[in-house]
């Protein structure tokens, strides 16, 4: 049996609105705005990472060109990474308040990520390097999810 819908046009006028509004919000020829999260503090999302598993860990590497390694903060909490960084600016660009910029494409500010773990995580082993511009955290898998082998007794 159908049931009876009653049309309003105005809530497709509404939706029509919001298709318009992101068309232009999404334009090629917008100038580029770091994506915020939620309170608008941190870039989450704009850092890069690569996130792969072996037997014995999990590995995340991110690129952090221009980052000092001081200016790296790294926590783990209820399963989830949390990679925060600061890139800083040069002093000469905080002073140019004068100059007639041409382009001003180069982000300078926090940035960070938010990666949910496919597995638990010994958070206490945790081994992490820096190098020409790359973070590489080793993450060891928690002795309950780390494969075993069984082996099998014959018995007579």
């Amino acid at each position: 049996m159908a049931s009876i819908v009653r049309w309003t046009p105005f809530d497709e006028m509404v939706s029509l609105r919001g298709v318009m509004n992101r068309l232009f919000e999404e334009s090629v020829a917008r100038p580029y705005r770091p994506h915020t999260g939620g309170n608008g503090s941190v870039a989450m999302g704009r850092l890069p990472v690569d996130l792969y598993e072996t037997d014995e860990e999990l590995v995340v590497k991110a690129r952090l060109a221009g980052v000092n390694p001081e200016d790296v903060d790294i926590t783990i909490e209820d399963g989830e990474l949390i990679i925060k960084a600061e890139l800083r600016s040069d002093a000469a660009l905080d002073e140019a308040k004068d100059w007639s910029w041409y382009r001003h494409e180069l982000y300078h500010g926090p940035l960070g990520r938010r990666i949910n773990l496919p597995t638990s995580v010994q958070s206490d082993n945790i081994e992490a390097t820096f190098r020409n511009g790359e973070l590489t955290l080793v993450l060891p898998k928690a002795e309950e999810v780390k494969p075993r082998s069984i082996k099998v007794k014959a018995v007579r």
